[in-house]
Parts: C-alpha cells; structure tokens; sequence
C-alpha cells in the first residue's frame, strides 16, 4: 500500500484494511491515514512530509531504525514515533498492527513555527513516546476524514492548526546558532508588522525586502525558505486572517471587508476563502 512516498507491506502478503477519506478540504497541509494490518507489517519511507505514527493496538513490539538509529522495543496504546521529511526511515512488527499516520508538510509547520516566534525550529526524528493531547487531536482528526467531514472545512481547518501547534511547542528544537540563509525573527516581525499596518493598501516585495536589507531577489528566496511560502502568499495569509475575523464577527459586508484587507474585491476575497478554508465565506459568520 501507498501512503505519501512510504510503503506498507502485511506479512504474508495482502493490502491492509484502510480507514480514510479524499483529500481534505482546503490546505490544511494534513492528511490522515487509519491502517490495519493482520499478523503483522513491514514499513519503509524516506518522506517529502513530515510523518507521525500514533500506535492504537493495546501491545506491540517494534524494530524502528530512523536516520542510522534503531530501537526495538515493547510499546503500548498511544506510542508515539516522528520521521521527519527527507530522513530515511523503516519499521516491522510480527503483530497484528493499528495504526493512525498522519502527514504534515514542512511548509505548514515552517509557517506555524514562524507564528510561534520560532522560525528557525527544526523537527528532529524521534522513535519513541507518549502525547495523549496530541493522540486525541489525531483521532478527531481521522474520525472527520473517515466520515466525510461532518463537522465541515473550518473545523477540519482549526484542528489540524492545534496539531501542527503542538508540534511546533513541543517536539521541534532551535539551532543553538543562527542558520546561514535564513531570515531572523526581528526581521519577520518588522514585515509583519508593517503588512498588518497597510493591509488595505498595495504591498509591493521591494517593501518587504527593504525592511529585512536585503535585494528583492535574495530576499524572496530567504523568505520562502524561512517561513515556507512566498513573501506575496505570507501577506496573502494575513489579509486572510484578518478577513476571517471579520467575517466572524459578522459586522462588515464582504465588500467592505475586501477592501479592508486588501483584496481587490469581494470576488477575490471569496476565491482566496475557498482555496485555503475549503468554504464560502458565508460559512464563517
């Protein structure tokens, strides 16, 4: 079985029983997976995302190796395990196998990070441990995918938001020294602070980059490395946001809030609303 670039096998041959729904709503950048394997599995992957394994059979043991380290060793419900993107990684059980996977691009956790006032956070492998918050996040998670939705994009959207966050609060490091080509956490409050404060006026990368000294060129490619998307869909997220906002609020009409956010009208407003909510914007009031 196919999940990602990672591969399942059951021992003795045979697909899994597989628990999951089409591609989640909006761009969460998450993705879910619910798998069973009977008597037994074998997993290999070296990741584009970053994966996170929640063990839900009650007993098992597992060989893991994970970026040349291996660990076998006795798990329970709720065992935790994180391979981050691009780190080879493999695991086998002999047992009958429950297992909840769930993909998290690295953009998204770089953006969350970022958020978090942690822009240089780093999500190292980890073979081994128990996050019942983070647990419980993953099952809401599996149990909206497998059910189509029921509680709709926004939740989906919100969910998948606290368990990127917990992630990032939790499980990610920061280099003890700054990384070369990155761009600094003053630099991206100064750019965050003067899109929040022109939001409704044009907002050129040439603004940007002069506040972080840098050529709009090197500047677009540290930006986008750092924060993971482009300095044009950072200010895009935070007209977003604020859009958001006020559509929850309920105070404003649409076309008042695109003209209050930056967005060339209420069209516009409403196609950026799909693309990255999955919904209309009548959907948030």
């Amino acid at each position: 079985m196919k999940f990602g670039q990672g591969s399942w096998a059951r021992i003795g041959g045979g697909p899994p029983v597989t628990f999951q729904a089409d591609e989640p709503p909006g761009e969460s950048g998450v993705r879910v997976l619910r798998a069973l394997f009977d008597g037994g599995t074998h997993f290999s992957a070296t990741m584009a995302q970053h994966l996170v394994f929640l063990q839900m059979s009650p007993h098992l043991w597992l060989d893991c190796r994970m970026a040349g380290r291996r660990l076998r060793h006795e798990t329970a419900q709720g065992a935790l395990a994180i391979c981050p993107a691009g780190v080879d990684a493999s695991a086998d059980t002999d047992a009958t196998a429950d297992m909840l996977v769930v993909t998290v691009k690295p953009t998204q956790l770089a953006l969350a990070a970022a958020e978090d006032s942690a822009l240089e956070a780093e999500l190292p492998e980890r073979l081994s441990g128990y996050d019942q918050t983070l647990q419980q996040t993953a099952q809401s998670l599996v149990a909206e995918s497998t059910q189509g939705y029921p509680n709709g994009p926004l939740f989906w959207s919100e969910a998948t938001s606290r368990f990127i966050g917990r992630l990032v609060s939790h499980y990610t490091s920061t280099p003890r020294h700054p990384v070369r080509g990155r761009l600094g956490q003053h630099a991206l409050q100064r750019i965050r602070d003067y899109v929040l404060t022109n939001l409704a006026e044009p907002i050129e990368v040439a603004d940007l980059a002069a506040l972080a000294g840098r050529s709009s060129f090197h500047f677009t490619r540290v930006f986008t490395r750092s924060v993971g998307m482009t300095p044009y869909r950072y200010v895009v997220h935070l007209r977003l946001q604020a859009a958001a906002r006020h559509m929850r609020d309920g105070r404003m009409g649409l076309a008042e809030i695109a003209a209050d956010t930056g967005f060339a009208d209420q069209s516009h407003l409403s196609r950026w609303v799909r693309r990255v909510y999955g919904v209309a914007p009548s959907e948030f009031a």
